[in-house]
């Protein structure tokens, strides 16, 4: 049973991303994810293997309403503190989750594993948590509240990731639709066009507006990206706003394709 949604946020988890041994991939995968579904991504985290650091994270997010994605350090190897401080940041101890735990020695009976104590670790969940099925091989995820907690592999925790959406979240997909809209502005100054972007926001509540200076190179003139994005019916009137804004400044502008 879900709660309230207030945000999304994502949690990435391990030494190998803030080390830069490996790229991060799930920040973008998840925004696309998302995307596909009308939601979007309001936070992210990157957070090495610091079980301490990772257990305060976590303390603060279950606190909130949001919907949140961890991915990493949910496996067995001594790097691995994800299961551990949520169960810390959740005040529960931790055990063997019982389907879970069959899911990986069905896995090992195909593998011709032995599934030892040390492999059945990774079973080992909060108390009273969920579990999140892993389509790849079968060895669970879990989550705690509105928090799911994935691999690190994006072979494993992507379909995880669309599984709990698509199960748990549908009632979400697609209710805030937004629409954004932008001009080129050439060799304009930021700093002239912020009086006119807050009153902007003041007549039209219904759309944020943004800018993205880009100072220019060899090829590309300076210039700066400015546009709004909001309720779909109300965002070509704010660009119109604009439009007569950056006139009145001087400025020429191409829309942005």
């Amino acid at each position: 049973m879900t709660s309230a949604v207030s945000g999304i946020g994502a949690i990435i988890i391990g030494d190998e991303i803030t080390r830069g041994k490996r790229e991060d991939k799930h920040f973008p995968k998840l925004i696309e994810i998302l995307k596909q579904r009308g939601l979007v991504l309001d936070w992210a985290v990157h957070i090495g293997d610091d079980r301490e650091r990772l257990t305060d994270t976590l303390r603060r997010s279950f606190a909130t309403k949001d919907l949140v994605f961890s991915f990493g350090g949910i496996g067995n190897t001594p790097d691995d503190h994800t299961r551990q401080a949520a169960a810390a940041a959740a005040g529960v101890d931790l055990a063997l989750h019982e389907v879970a735990t069959e899911t990986i020695r069905a896995r090992c009976i195909e593998m011709n594993y032995t599934p030892t104590p040390h492999i059945l670790e990774m079973a080992n969940f909060p108390i009273g948590c969920d579990i999140i099925p892993n389509p790849y091989n079968r060895i669970a995820g879990f989550s705690w509240q509105q928090h799911y907690f994935v691999p690190g592999f994006p072979q494993m925790a992507w379909p995880m990731v669309e599984w709990v959406l698509d199960t748990h979240y549908t009632h979400l997909f697609n209710v805030n639709v937004t629409a954004e809209a932008a001009i080129l502005v050439w060799k304009g100054v930021e700093g002239a066009m912020i009086p006119m972007m807050r009153q902007l926001e003041i007549d039209y509540p219904q759309v944020k507006t943004f800018s993205l200076p880009f100072l220019g190179s060899e090829t590309v003139t300076r210039h700066v990206e400015l546009g709004v994005r909001g309720a779909p019916e109300v965002v070509p009137l704010a660009m119109e706003v604009l439009r007569k804004g950056v006139v009145e400044l001087g400025y020429a502008f191409d829309e942005k394709p």
